[in-house]
């Protein structure tokens, strides 16, 4: 089995509504998502896949969604506020943990075609989560 791992460096700001720590509160992270790509036989060129297709594709989309946002549930408070001011926000129907995260760009990273079988996301140098599918 052969795989390959692109790094990718984003920042974005959440908070956690329900929820009793810190976290409750707006704050922001200097994230780093890691997406492994694997396969048991290489392509015509000898690799996995290439890592500049990978940046092109994943990091064009998490730059774009998430880079430099506040992602927010749906349904919490600030985001009439926020979008009245023309903040960027990116929405989602649960708590946006880094566990939602990690499993956005693996989804993401699978529906273009990636064989990606993890995706690790550093919420700070030392806390991190991954999703490896179902």
């Amino acid at each position: 089995m052969y795989s390959v791992t692109k790094r990718i460096d984003f920042c974005y700001g959440h908070r956690l509504l329900d929820y009793g720590g810190v976290c409750k509160h707006p704050h922001g992270h200097n994230a780093v998502a890691e997406i492994e790509v694997r396969t048991s036989a290489l392509d015509t060129r000898n690799m996995v896949c290439d890592f500049g297709d990978i940046k092109r594709v994943l990091k064009g989309w998490v730059d774009s969604e998430f880079d430099h946002k506040m992602i927010l549930r749906r349904d919490d408070p600030l985001v009439a506020p926020l979008q009245a001011l023309g903040e960027p926000v990116y929405l989602v129907d649960s708590n946006p943990t880094v566990e939602l995260v990690a499993r956005l760009i693996f989804t993401h990273a699978r529906e273009q075609g990636f064989h990606v079988v993890k995706v690790r996301v550093w919420e700070t140098p030392s806390s991190f989560a991954t999703y490896t599918g179902e």
